[in-house]
């Protein structure tokens, strides 16, 4: 794991409507992963996992607040600056899967590439590269719905990884699968995670998936409340506050 913090948020707020219907979905986070690291952000339904994860990746502004990816800020980047940050450096990992049916396995994962303009040989070698790594290489053609589950979501891994990006923010990745699935899939995550230096932010609801994790944080009514590494017992002297 390097000292690199790859994300980092700080006093990140998210507030929804005005006066008597304002629901604070998210109250002054604070936050880093670095390179090699997988961190599981754990909480109920209706936690505020994925108001956080939106606002890490992009995909939501905050109310208040500030976001980095590396040194780069993210909250305030221009539309067309937010959009290349999540092509060529966040992999997103869906509960859905949000794979194109139309399209094969190998060109579900080629569709990242192509979107940044990488050559056609280069996409096609990267693309049976990482369906090799997930387990896929036997299923190149063929389309979402002829694949099970769990194979659906190891292509979304694949897919996710197609442009090497620095981060992978993953939304209760396992939530359509047994726990069978669940788990061959939080095991793959951590691997491809340490072996390739990326770091990794994926949120469940699932306590098993915690024995994966490198770090674990505890989301609860849109507040962060606790801080464990994978061999901690319990809470940090400083829970109050996630860092």
């Amino acid at each position: 794991m390097s000292d690199e913090a790859v994300l980092r948020c700080e006093s990140l707020t998210r507030t929804y409507g005005t006066g008597l219907t304002e629901v604070r979905a998210l109250v002054d986070a604070k936050l880093e992963v670095r390179a090699g690291e997988l961190v599981v952000l754990r909480g109920p339904s209706g936690s505020g996992k994925t108001t956080l994860l939106n606002l890490l990746g992009g995909l939501d502004v905050p109310t208040e607040g500030t976001v980095w990816l590396g040194d780069r800020q993210v909250t305030g980047a221009s539309e067309s600056d937010l959009v290349e940050m999540r092509r060529r450096e966040i992999g997103y990992i869906f509960q859905t899967f949000a794979l194109l049916s139309a399209l094969t396995a190998v060109e579900n994962v080629e569709l990242p590439m192509r979107l940044i303009g990488v050559p056609a040989d280069e996409r096609a070698e990267r693309a049976a590269e990482l369906l090799a790594v997930v387990g896929l290489a036997e299923h190149t053609q063929q389309r979402p719905e002829e694949l099970s589950g769990g194979q659906q979501q190891r292509l979304g891994i694949a897919r996710a990884l197609a442009n090497n990006p620095r981060l992978i923010i993953a939304d209760e990745p396992t939530g359509q699968l047994d726990s069978l699935n669940a788990e061959a899939m939080m095991s793959l995550i951590s691997s491809l995670v340490h072996e390739r230096g990326v770091a990794a932010l994926v949120s469940t609801h699932d306590p098993r998936m915690a024995a994966h994790a490198d770090r674990i944080l505890e989301i609860h009514d849109g507040h962060l409340v606790r801080r464990q590494g994978r061999h901690s017992s319990g809470a940090e002297p400083d829970a109050g506050k996630v860092d």
